[in-house]
């Protein structure tokens, strides 16, 4: 399996962190719709810092049956609307990992 794994900062502020979580909401749907697609979860930082002016933070694991599925999800009209919709939200560009799965094996 290829996993991705996407930190992702938002910038603060409830109408940023609003619109990225309808963005994300929008392609969670989408991505979960590919016959690719195993996984998707968004998860959002437990405990944000206490600075007003911090980023939300949050962590994309995506898992798919193959490399070539999660770059076929990249050319999908909901992704492309979703990096389009949330460029200007991020408070810094976001940051994808790249892994094999190693276990569980397989993924049933």
């Amino acid at each position: 399996m290829y996993v991705v794994v996407v930190q992702v900062k938002v910038k603060p502020g409830a109408d940023s962190v609003a619109r990225f979580e309808s963005a994300i909401a929008a392609n969670h749907l989408g991505t979960r719709q590919e016959s690719g697609n195993l996984r998707f979860d968004v998860l959002k930082l437990a405990t944000q810092s206490d600075a007003p002016d911090a980023p939300v933070e949050y962590l994309l694991y995506e898992v798919y049956n193959a490399q070539g599925d999660f770059e076929a999800h990249q050319r999908t009209t909901h992704y492309v609307q979703f990096r389009d919709a949330v460029e200007e939200l991020m408070a810094e560009p976001r940051r994808g990992v790249r892994y094999v799965s190693v276990l569980p094996e397989p993924w049933l």
